[in-house]
């Protein structure tokens, strides 16, 4: 017969995190984010995302609301319709063009969970909402940079 160890009972052990996993910790503040207007002409739009190497953002209205989004996407469809039918450009406005039925992400949801809704979506971005209000966006390569920094942790 062998010799048995016995430790007694082993209290279980919780993994800790030592970098933050919450969307909310990878995302662009409201404050930082170019905002667009129902209103805004989508040639002005254009010149932004050409300008700020941006693929869209948030439209809001003039309380600040999330009324939809717009993508370069969207404004090729506007540029798209304008040549085929021979229309002018300047007249278009982003209400036209933007998206509506906008899912949101709220600011406390881990990036793991977040990355699927990405992957499942095909969404390149998604805005935060906290209470029903905007407080920022997340994009696919917010995610990315969130998990390199997690590449050292086990999760």
């Amino acid at each position: 017969m062998g010799i048995k160890s016995f430790r007694g009972a082993q209290a279980e052990q919780k993994k800790e995190y030592d970098a933050p996993i919450l969307v909310s910790d990878y995302m662009t503040k409201v404050e930082d984010l170019i905002l667009f207007k129902p209103d805004q002409s989508v040639l002005e739009v254009m010149e932004v995302l050409i300008k700020k190497r941006i693929s869209g953002g948030p439209v809001v209205d003039n309380t600040g609301k999330l009324v939809g989004m717009i993508s370069e996407g969207d404004c090729m469809k506007q540029v798209s319709e304008s040549r085929y039918f021979n229309m002018p450009m300047g007249d278009q406005t982003v209400e036209k063009y933007m998206y509506t039925n906008v899912e949101t992400i709220e600011w406390d949801k881990n990036i793991f969970d977040t990355a699927k809704q990405f992957y499942d979506s095909k969404r390149r971005r998604f805005p935060i909402m906290q209470n029903g209000k905007l407080v920022g966006q997340i994009s696919r390569k917010d995610i990315l940079k969130g998990a390199l920094k997690l590449s050292g942790q086990s999760w």
